[in-house]
């Protein structure tokens, strides 16, 4: 134990976060909420013009979904320095530098003259916010007691996919009437507004202390430790296969749904992502049956349910695409709020890296599966893209049942008492 530690539980009791009804954990959760809208509405805000911008400059399905991989290439790949930098700088204020820089260059991305400057340019937009998802959960793990953390992680998951869904029902109108750049700028906009919000309501931390976490080697040594846990490796698997079919599916449905027999328009094709609201609730729904149930039963159920709401899609008939799509959607949040929030309990130490190695398995399965899910799409059509995801989650399932068969003690620690 440090002295500076020692000297500080002799003077004061121990501070055991903020707990669910204060007037802070409102704030902390209302702030990483708005952060979420600025985050996320910016990292998918081409995806409901895809079909528009792919008419536009001319280039396939795939090549257009490029603006969507890249920005998540980038952000998976600074996951891991924002962690070590919010070690040393804080929490608050690495999401902060984060989310400035990605609001500037967002708002470049429309102004681009060129399809290669907009990729260039969406690439180092997912590289800023690469510092807010991994930096919140760690976030959340210090600063909320632990007999809440799993249902304010799932809060904060759910405030996620308002974040996504508003930027892209904001896009698809206003790119219909204006074009898909008119669309890219609204949603910058949004997220510049959110960016602001997020600075005023997010409460200074508490339980942060600055960490050089012993240099290269020692960072070096936490990954490396994280990466051998079987239960922590387990649940970067999952995030790798299970986001990568859920953005494959999302990234090519409204081709499917532009295309025969359907032959939606744009407008009408970004209603979809309303499906993103099961996912609000089966976040926090998930959370809280974790506490009953455990996270182990919650993630498989998850899966399950998303299995079955893809198979529902395979129908030529749009009232069975729409509720596949709700149940998949939801089946996809409850696992993910379950797993991003189960890396920071299993990682005693380390958590920013750990929560940071689980976003890096995020994104490089939304950008690698996300993008390549394209091309079994446009070679064998729709069933070929859905029987591939239903396999990424039988895949996942499995790995999640072997894994952590065992019940876990620390389950018991987010049971609340009343």
């Amino acid at each position: 134990m440090s002295t500076s530690t020692a000297s500080r539980s002799t003077t004061e009791p121990e501070w055991e976060g903020h707990l669910k009804g204060s007037t802070a954990y409102r704030r902390i959760l209302a702030g990483l909420a708005l952060a979420g809208v600025a985050t996320f509405a910016q990292l998918y805000s081409t995806q409901a013009v895809l079909p528009l911008m792919a008419n536009e400059l001319q280039i396939s399905a795939s090549e257009a979904a490029l603006t969507i991989s890249l920005a998540t290439v980038g952000l998976a790949l600074t996951v891991l320095p924002w962690s070590f930098l919010a070690d040393r700088i804080g929490r608050v204020r690495a999401m902060t530098i984060g989310i400035a820089a990605a609001t500037v260059l967002g708002l470049l991305v429309p102004l681009a003259p060129t399809f290669p400057l907009v990729l260039a340019l969406r690439a180092l937009e997912g590289m800023a916010l690469g510092g807010i998802p991994a930096i919140a959960i760690a976030y959340l793990n210090e600063e909320v007691s632990k007999v809440h953390s799993a249902l304010a992680a799932g809060s904060y998951v759910a405030g996620t996919t308002l974040g996504g869904l508003s930027g892209r029902l904001l896009a698809g109108p206003v790119g219909e009437l204006w074009g898909w750049r008119a669309a890219a700028l609204s949603v910058s906009v949004l997220a510049a507004v959110s960016a602001v919000l997020f600075l005023l309501l997010v409460p200074k931390p508490r339980r942060f202390t600055p960490s050089a976490a012993g240099g290269l080697r020692g960072a070096l040594k936490t990954l490396s430790a994280h990466s051998s846990n079987p239960r922590l490796l387990a649940l970067y698997i999952q995030a790798f296969l299970l986001m990568g079919g859920f953005v494959a599916v999302y990234n090519y449905l409204g081709f499917r749904l532009h295309a025969e027999p359907f032959g939606l328009p744009a407008t009408v094709v970004s209603l979809i992502f309303l499906a993103y609201l099961s996912g609000t609730v089966s976040s926090r729904w998930g959370a809280g049956l974790s506490m009953r149930f455990g996270r182990r039963t919650v993630l498989l159920a998850g899966i399950a349910m998303m299995t079955l709401g893809l198979g529902l899609t395979l129908w030529n008939n749009i009232a069975a695409v729409l509720a596949g799509l709700v149940v998949f959607t939801g089946g996809f949040f409850a696992a993910h709020s379950i797993g991003s929030g189960w890396t920071g309990i299993i990682a005693s130490t380390g958590r920013a890296q750990a929560a940071s190695l689980y976003n890096l398995s995020y994104y490089l399965g939304s950008s690698v599966i996300g993008w390549a899910g394209g091309l079994a799409f446009q070679a064998f059509g729709w069933a070929a893209l859905a029987w591939t995801v239903i396999a990424l989650g039988c895949t996942t399932a499995v790995i999640t049942a072997v894994v952590h068969r065992s019940p876990v003690r620390e389950s018991a620690v987010v049971v609340p008492s009343a």
